[in-house]
């Protein structure tokens, strides 16, 4: 894991803060100096960073194996990533630091260890007997190529084939060079004048460890007898080799080739092959040879005391069948069955009862290793089912567009989304457990439930409980199904907006408590959908159509030429039918054939039948206007309590009442300016002229600062920044200057300075930096509310910040959050009795906040967080009390405001990759870390902070990061993870009684110590490897104590190769796992003391 260099900031000591402290010293006084009564209880040192669990498909995998006894599958990345997955719930990830793709993994089987090997030809051995697998030792080839591997069950001697054709040999304990190499032209023929290609297979006979048989890719196969240094049979075939595998008798083999066809070969009979199988060709009447298939990738071959044996195999289909998807042929008997995958194969493996392989094999289930996905398959049952997937790995179903992170929800949420979720289930899965069930579960610390929702590009919504560092889906929402699906691409004239993928989710806004959620997709459609547990069929789907547009003539300038002032403001119209400007560049009118009025997509008009869970309460969609297509959403809000939806986009913003199902707002961002009458476009700012190019930057302090993202009119409108294309979400240049809405915040609070008591509003951030607040008047509850209508007006009170509005929060005089007003979820779809109905007409909209009973002056504290900066503002005086300036360089691409330890913080992610917590009311710097540079959009996309110091972001397109800003969760981080490691008794080798009396021989076993050893095969080259030693696992001192179990293990193995017995050394092995836990306590002052050495040099 990687270390970070956390600086803790110490309170008032760092320049930041004593430029915070000073800017804010003036505005103290005028504000009455209430704010130093409320006591913060947050500290530097409640915060600490460190990742903790990743969850998802691994990212491009590349390797695959399996420890049969510990019942633990690996899986390499091209990346570099190792992920480790035991019972589900016992997940590991780890990272080779080159970064360089695995092509090859190796367990030492019930040893607790893995050998990796790597494309940059370096060697790897993990120990897996810590919590945080880490490399114990490291050997860099330096003149060879690694092509493959072998390490024999309960041997400490590692084969490592290379691209020249030669064996290595490397001791798995040591991780050096045995001085015994098997030269590619002491092997092959020496009649033979040409190369025979790379080392693309290593396995010694099953009956016998000193013959070594060794596949070349040009075809030729070696039996090497180890002891006498010799070939003793050689086999050549015409066709290139791809891999080979033993019958577990040690008399017969299988090769699998590139034309499409398997030899299988007697031991003794090397002239030519004893059968030649096309698995997929097809037979030609006259003895002729088959037509060439596709190369068979890997072959296995399994045996079972009861039946025929297994061939398994991938690839090897004939090339007409085009289109066809990836297959895995199971051969077994006369029967062949041909799988199906839906993406390509990158390995398999055959999970058999035995780890031995001289005996029969009992084949149970093949995992399958695809580009996007993990299958296993079970061999025992007819039709070879497959099981059913218990790790969270299809997130990537439908790439993931957006997602949001929520801890300590409602406890009632996880159980409701679970049994709706579980009608959705697939069926006709194998009745068998999932049979990779090695390890144990860590200790739950953390009680609280945690929800992440994930959007998808298809339009899907995804709920997960990730409760305790687990992840595990609940329950999927489509709402593509909403709308009517074209059937051809000629018949899809509306949905240009996007090229592809017309449903995505953009924005998702979700109430925990009253369950409403609302989304925004790619479409500029908006849907809101309420919970319930009643399956229900919808008549006609209710749907609303907003024009919302951009008032000023807005000429696209492509050459980046000057844009026109603006027209003279006063000319006030209807919100809902503002005369539109046509579009110069297309036509002056909008009446000759241009698209006018017209939504994206088509929403179904026949009946829609929806199950339990998420329903569809309303659909509105923005329309194209003059030939114009509607732009997209960038921010979005939804509140139970009043009943509205608001959303704004780069022209302007819309509120829709969801229970009257009408539009009570629809307004250009400039008339949001105005006085009190919204249709009237004066501007109360300072800026002369307000242009589609944006203004000035940041007129509270009057200065323009030139870094700034928002420019000046006369800057270049082609400077098209990744902030501003993040924040408008709007790809054309010149659209891209415009002023969005980019902040939304339904509250109870005060909205200008001469309030006395608390009332409903919306606060309006934009991406200029300003935060506009509209007064909402609702009507009493009950059927009254359904009556009458809702009155929207902006209150004329207007703040300012640097940079777009990202977050906006509320707290009441004792520094507590005050949460928007929600409704209490409840059964909509059950009729209401009398008592009921009487509740609901008295039921009012009441913000949870406790300050409406409290003292009228200075009652709450509005905390607003743009790209640049935080400011703390006190209402109703709106006297800024604190401001702190968080990045000069950059910008906040997220910033939430959270509970920690019972009390709040402002959490940002900055651009330039650091993670940085602010104290609330104060804005004191508690937490800086150089965390990750931003490298992709996804990330920016993707990243959000939650309660209790949890956060995420999607790493790769496939997998999801969480870490944690939390001193207390890291610090109770290892107790949670889950150990991959279990003691587990070896299986008793095979009976080789039965043998010996039948065949009058058996297995023969073979001193690899004698041969490989320094003694009887000297040094080998030094600058063939280097060996490296490994970190050892320093991050958890644990670790390192069972890592020395781990080496203690390894010696009884070695001790067991010779024949020995060694019953005493358990009770030492388990002496010094007791003893880890004491080791533990010292190790913290032993690494200080040591800290430029590692563990071992101890």
């Amino acid at each position: 894991m990687r270390k970070f260099n956390i600086r803790k900031v110490l309170d008032g000591l760092t320049a930041v803060s004593a430029v915070a402290s000073a800017s804010s010293a003036a505005q103290q006084q005028q504000a009455g100096n209430r704010e130093t009564e409320i006591q913060e209880t947050l500290q530097s040192e409640h915060f600490q960073l460190c990742k903790t669990v990743r969850h998802g498909f691994p990212y491009q995998p590349s390797a695959l194996a399996f420890d049969p006894v510990q019942k633990i599958l690996a899986i390499g990345t091209q990346t570099g990533a190792l992920r480790l997955f035991g019972r589900p719930g016992v997940e590991c990830y780890c990272q080779h630091d080159s970064g360089a793709a695995v092509i090859q993994l190796q367990f030492l089987i019930n040893e607790g260890a893995l050998v990796s090997a790597l494309a940059d030809d370096t060697l790897h051995l993990w120990n897996l007997r810590q919590k945080r697998p880490a490399i114990l030792h490291s050997l860099k080839f330096n003149r060879e190529r690694i092509t493959f591997c072998h390490l024999p069950f309960q041997s400490k001697w590692l084969y490592v084939g290379t691209e020249r054709g030669n064996i290595h040999i490397v001791n798995v304990e040591s991780f050096t060079l045995s001085g015994y190499v098997i030269m590619w032209n002491k092997a092959i023929e020496l009649s033979s004048k040409s190369h025979p290609g790379p080392v693309v297979h290593i396995s010694d006979n099953p009956m016998d460890e000193g013959k070594l048989l060794i596949g070349f890719e040009s075809g030729t196969v070696v039996l090497w007898d180890l002891k006498s240094k010799k070939a003793d049979y050689r086999y050549t075939h015409d066709e290139a080799i791809h891999s080979v595998a033993w019958h577990h008798e040690g008399k017969q083999f299988i090769c699998s080739h590139s034309d499409g066809t398997l030899t299988i070969w007697n031991v003794k009979s090397p002239t030519k092959p004893f059968q030649t199988i096309t698995p997929h060709g097809k037979q030609l009447k006259d003895g002729k040879k088959p037509e060439p298939c596709k190369p068979i990738l890997k072959v296995e071959y399994k045996t079972t005391r009861a039946g025929e044996p297994f061939i398994i195999l991938s690839g090897g289909l004939s090339y007409d069948t085009v289109g066809r998807r990836p297959c895995l042929t199971v051969m077994h008997g006369k029967s062949t069955a041909v799988l199906e995958m839906d993406y390509s194969i990158v390995d398999f493996l055959t999970l058999c009862e035995t780890p031995y392989p001289n005996d029969f094999q009992e084949p149970y289930a093949v995992v399958v290793l695809l580009e996007k996905d993990l299958v296993l398959i079970d061999l025992a049952q007819n039709g070879y089912p497959i099981f059913e997937n218990p790790y969270p790995l299809t997130i990537h179903e439908s790439p993931v567009t957006c997602c949001e992170y929520f801890a300590d929800c409602p406890a009632d949420l996880i159980p409701a989304f679970y049994s709706v979720g579980a009608r959705q289930k697939r069926q006709g899965y194998s009745k068998k457990e999932w049979p990779i069930s090695g390890g144990n579960w860590g200790l739950i610390t953390q009680s609280y439930p945690e929800i992440i929702i994930t959007g998808h590009a298809d339009g899907s919504i995804k709920f997960w409980d990730a409760s305790a560092i687990t992840l595990q889906v609940l329950y999927k929402l489509k709402t593509a199904k909403v709308f009517e699906k074209s059937r051809n691409k000629d018949d899809r004239p509306n949905t240009d907006i996007v090229d592809e993928d017309p449903y995505a989710i953009q924005i998702i806004s979700w109430c925990p408590e009253s369950r409403m959620l609302c989304i925004a997709g790619v479409s500029a459609h908006v849907i809101i959908y309420r919970f319930s547990k009643q399956e229900v069929t919808t008549e006609v789907i209710p749907m609303l159509e907003v024009r919302l547009l951009y008032e000023i003539n807005d000429v696209e300038t492509p050459d980046g030429e000057q844009v026109p002032p603006v027209p003279t403001p006063g000319t006030g119209s209807n919100p809902q039918s503002i005369v539109p400007q046509s579009h110069p560049s297309t036509s002056s009118s909008s009446s000759d054939g241009l698209r006018d009025n017209v939504p994206c997509l088509k929403v179904k008009n026949s009946p829609l039948k929806q199950s339990p869970g998420y329903q569809i309460e309303l659909v509105i969609q923005l329309v194209w206007v003059s030939g114009e297509p509607p732009q997209q959403i960038t921010s979005l809000a939804v509140n139970s309590a009043y009943g509205l939806v608001v959303f704004g986009n780069c022209n302007g913003i819309a509120m829709v009442d969801y229970l009257q199902k009408t539009v009570l707002l629809n307004l250009g961002t400039i008339e949001l300016y105005g006085s009190n009458d919204p249709y009237r476009r004066e501007p109360r700012s300072p800026r002369k002229a307000r242009q589609p190019s944006g203004g000035l930057c940041d007129i509270n302090e009057g200065t323009v600062v030139p870094e700034d993202r928002c420019k000046s009119p006369t800057s270049d409108v082609k400077d098209n920044s990744f902030s501003r294309s993040r924040s408008s979400s709007v790809t054309s240049i010149d659209k891209e200057s415009r002023e969005a809405i980019s902040a939304l915040h339904f509250c109870e609070t005060f909205t200008r300075k001469a309030d006395t008591s608390p009332s409903p509003c919306l606060w309006v951030g934009t991406t200029l930096g300003t935060v506009l607040v509209i007064v909402l008047n609702l009507p009493p509850g009950g059927e009254q509310r359904l009556l009458q209508p809702v009155i929207v007006s902006p209150s004329g009170t207007i703040l300012r910040l640097k940079g777009a509005i990202l977050r906006m929060a509320f707290l009441d005089t004792t520094g507590s959050l005050v949460p928007p007003a929600h409704e209490p979820w409840r059964e909509h779809n059950v009729p209401e009795d009398k008592d009921e109905k009487e509740k609901a007409k008295k039921r009012r909209p009441v913000s949870v906040s406790p300050s409406s009973s409290q003292e009228i002056s200075e009652n709450q504290y509005a905390v607003i967080c743009s790209e640049k900066q935080a400011k703390v503002i006190s209402l109703p005086s709106q006297n800024c009390i604190y401001k702190q300036n968080i990045t000069e360089t950059s910008f906040v691409l997220r910033g939430d405001i959270v509970s920690l330890s019972n009390s709040i913080c402002l959490a940002c992610f900055c651009a330039n990759g650091h993670i940085m917590t602010f104290s609330l009311p104060s804005l004191r710097p508690l937490l800086d870390v150089y965390y990750l540079p931003l490298t992709n959009m996804r990330i920016a996309r993707t990243f959000c902070f939650t309660n209790n110091g949890q956060a995420l972001y999607l790493v790769s397109p496939t997998e999801i990061q969480r870490l944690t800003y939390s001193q207390e969760t890291c610090e109770n981080l290892q107790e949670m993870l889950g150990e991959l490691f279990t003691p587990v008794e070896t299986p008793e080798a095979p009976n080789r009684g039965f043998f010996k009396g039948l065949f009058g021989g058996g297995a023969q076993s073979l001193d690899r110590e004698e041969l490989f050893g320094e003694s009887a095969s000297g040094k080998a080259s030094r600058s063939l490897a280097q060996h490296i030693p490994g970190p050892g696992g320093i991050e958890g001192v644990k670790g390192a104590a069972s890592g020395v179990v781990g080496e203690l293990a390894r010696a009884r193995l070695a001790l067991d190769e010779r024949g020995q017995k060694l019953g005493e050394l358990e009770e030492k092995t388990a002496a010094m796992l007791y003893s880890a836990d004491s080791f533990s306590k010292h190790a913290h002052e032993m690494m200080l003391k040591y800290k430029d050495k590692k563990w071992y040099q101890f």
